[in-house]
């Protein structure tokens, strides 16, 4: 292999084997990566505006109070963990280019709303139907990539795909300090009520993009770019790591995945290890820097980008890398050191101000392990649709069971600059991760042995063992014969 191909290979997954398959796969790059980007950046611009609008003048306009702050979000999670199953199922009855795109427009329509709310109570309202709609993209996603991509491509899309939604975090906080700047107190509204107003205006045409490009899955797939070869040619080149075939639902479908550690294994990972996003999620240094003071409204918003930038470049490395090697556990490793050193550092009050601006920083890592967690999934489960999808789809589930009450209880805006319970709960977490990592590694190569071992046993039975063709050997030398 030439040094440029080994360059290619590590940079972007799996060299395709012919021309044709390059070609396919560069379609399916372009419209299902540039869709699904697209539409989870818009997601996550929608979902963090409301971190940025809090410490931008709509805390002081509204006047809120307390944990009102926190309420909002565990309000938001409350709806997305009762949408997601909903939405999920949806996806096997609706073809996911209408439902998607369909749910978009949803959450862009609630974003116009939340520009003209009086009261934090219509904020609950809309904040929890904007949830259960917002819920059908990320595990959905997932579920539509692990369709189109082998193992070694998987992870590199996966994080591509998830670092669209750090970078619409980014673009949030860009856009926040942008819109105070120049547009706060224009036509009698705040700049975080013209947040959300340009948030819906960017929101409603990547809606429309989707109806027109999202390709399906393999087998549906209708998509006007892909001929009747590339589309058969999509489903044959994963059969051999994804069970491509769609079976009905039934309770044996249930009692199977459940038998199974997988479920169990995986969920348990990322219900864990998706807390120690929480210094992000929850926008902890922003709302630092607002209670210790003597920063300005930009840079509220500004500085903590660095946490986000952070954050996609660990992202994409790791991404990379996991493609490259097949071997997804290290991130995971990484990522809970990273925030096991942010909290030690940010516990201990009387740190420096710059000490305490690195360890926020670091702290970013914690979302390279959104990408690997899940193509990890995908490719234990890649052996059973039905399997993959539920599994997926609890992961998620989980976490957001979690994070229902986790920032109410660890990180209560009135906790403010401290956060002292947080950082406990961050080092805990983190330590957990390491756990839960353990042992799906474990119980993966565990699982994989005996598949080798059974696989080896059916051979050697299908081929005759060495003994039996020894004593028929014999036979045949001596000229004996088996009497019947």
């Amino acid at each position: 292999m030439t040094f440029l191909s080994k360059t290619r290979r590590f940079l972007w997954g799996e060299v395709p084997s012919t021309r044709e398959e390059s070609k396919l796969l560069f379609k399916i790059d372009w419209f299902i990566l540039s869709y699904c980007c697209l539409m989870y950046f818009t997601n996550y611009l929608d979902r963090s505006n409301i971190s940025n609008a809090y410490v931008s003048g709509m805390k002081e306009e509204l006047n809120m109070q307390g944990t009102e702050f926190n309420k909002i979000n565990t309000i938001f999670t409350c709806g997305y963990i009762i949408g997601m199953i909903p939405n999920n199922m949806m996806l096997q009855i609706v073809s996911p280019r209408i439902w998607l795109p369909s749910m978009q427009i949803v959450w862009g329509v609630l974003t116009f709303c939340t520009s003209a709310v009086h009261n934090v109570e219509s904020i609950y309202a809309i904040r929890f139907f904007q949830a259960m709609a917002e819920s059908s993209t990320f595990v959905g996603t997932h579920y539509i990539l692990g369709s189109w991509y082998k193992p070694g491509e998987l992870g590199k899309r996966s994080g591509i795909f998830t670092s669209s939604g750090l970078i619409g975090t980014l673009f949030s906080g860009v856009l926040q300090a942008a819109v105070y700047k120049h547009l706060n107190g224009v036509s009698g509204r705040g700049g975080w009520r013209w947040l959300f107003i340009i948030d819906g205006i960017i929101t409603l045409p990547i809606a429309l993009y989707g109806f027109l490009i999202f390709p399906d899955v393999p087998l549906t797939t209708k998509a006007f770019y892909l001929s009747i070869e590339e589309r058969k040619l999509a489903s044959d080149r994963i059969q051999a790591d994804i069970q491509v075939a769609r079976n009905p639902v039934t309770w044996s479908t249930a009692k199977r995945i459940l038998s199974k550690w997988r479920w169990y294994g995986c969920s348990l990972l990322f219900a864990i290890s998706g807390e120690t996003e929480c210094f992000g999620s929850n926008n902890i240094m922003g709302q630092w820097m607002k209670a210790v003071g003597g920063y300005s409204v930009e840079q509220i918003d500004y500085y903590p980008s660095g946490a986000t930038a952070f954050a996609i470049a660990s992202t994409l490395i790791c991404a990379t890398w996991t493609d490259y090697t097949r071997v997804r556990w290290p991130v995971l490793v990484y990522m809970a050191t990273a925030c096991i050193i942010s909290a030690s550092c940010l516990i201990v009050w009387s740190s420096p101000t710059g000490l305490k601006f690195f360890a926020f920083y670091i702290a970013g890592a914690s979302f390279a392990g959104q990408a690997t967690t899940f193509a990890w999934a995908n490719q234990i489960c890649a052996d059973d649709d039905q399997e993959r999808g539920i599994v997926l789809a609890s992961m998620n589930l989980w976490n957001n069971v979690i994070n229902a009450w986790w920032s109410l209880v660890f990180y209560p805006a009135t906790d403010a600059p401290k956060f002292h319970k947080g950082m406990i709960a961050m080092i805990c977490a983190s330590v957990a991760t390491l756990g839960a990592t353990w042992l799906v590694w474990y119980l993966e190569k565990r699982e994989n042995r005996m598949k080798d071992d059974d696989s080896c046993s059916r051979s050697i039975h299908s081929e005759g063992g060495p003994e039996t063709r020894g004593v028929d050997e014999k036979k045949r030398e001596t000229g004996d014969e088996i009497k019947v």
